[in-house]
């Protein structure tokens, strides 16, 4: 019986997702907890983007300061609020 791939692994170097924004970037940060690691990927022109992903997911992906990494955005809404 094979292995089937986890959602962190592809056979091809093109992968097709229904998100619409993709930024390469290099891993600048990552804060591991017991549950989820917060992970910064610091993409074109200096900008971070800072994700909240499972620790095994991070475990999976191998990440580490300086990793070659792809974000990809897809929101229903992103809500930012003031007092």
């Amino acid at each position: 019986m094979t292995q089937p791939l986890s959602v962190f692994e592809s056979r091809s170097t093109h992968l097709k997702t229904s998100a619409r924004n993709h930024f390469y970037g290099m891993v600048k940060n990552v804060l591991k907890g017991p549950v989820t690691t917060e992970v910064t990927v610091t993409i074109n022109g200096g900008v971070d983007v800072v994700a909240t992903i499972s620790t095994w997911s991070a475990e999976s992906l191998r990440l580490n300061v300086g990793k070659p990494a792809q974000v990809m955005i897809k929101a229903s809404s992103v809500l930012v609020a003031v007092d």
